[in-house]
């Protein structure tokens, strides 16, 4: 799956979020502390739901928790580097949802980090498991790829 993963197009994301990288964003080796590129994928993920979902993430009857998470990194990313960040859905269930993010820097077409989470979606005060509302599940199923590229 990794090499997969390294050669997947730019084409592969329905949806882009630019980042621009900042000095902090680098650890003590010149490169992007690991821990930065989950704030990537929680980042574009939720810029994707609040504005093509309608999530508000303080007032919405439910809300995503994440469940499990993974990272493949392919080549290093530095400060001051301009990322487009990648998501599509890789999976789409009545209560979760599982996202792919690919991180591209700014002109170069493989990424140099794919990674991705699941959601579950929860009701926001007793936290147990709630159906996918209709107007997420529209924007996510948008994010599906062809069922002959999974």
């Amino acid at each position: 799956m990794g090499e997969e993963l390294r050669t997947r197009a730019r084409a592969a994301y329905p949806f882009f979020l630019s980042y621009r990288t900042r000095w902090i964003d680098n650890d003590q080796y010149g490169h992007l502390n690991n821990a930065v590129y989950y704030h990537l994928y929680d980042s574009v993920t939720n810029a994707f739901l609040i504005e093509r979902a309608g999530l508000d993430p303080s007032s919405s009857p439910s809300i995503a928790l994440v469940v499990s998470s993974f990272s493949h990194f392919f080549s290093p990313l530095s400060f001051p580097a301009v990322l487009n960040l990648g998501l599509r859905v890789t999976k789409l269930g009545s209560s979760s949802v599982t996202y792919e993010i690919a991180v591209f820097e700014e002109h170069v077409h493989t990424p140099s980090a794919v990674g991705g989470y699941t959601h579950v979606f929860v009701d926001r005060h007793t936290r147990k498991s709630t159906p996918i509302g209709p107007d997420a599940r529209t924007a996510l199923q948008a994010l599906l790829p062809a069922p002959s590229k999974l």
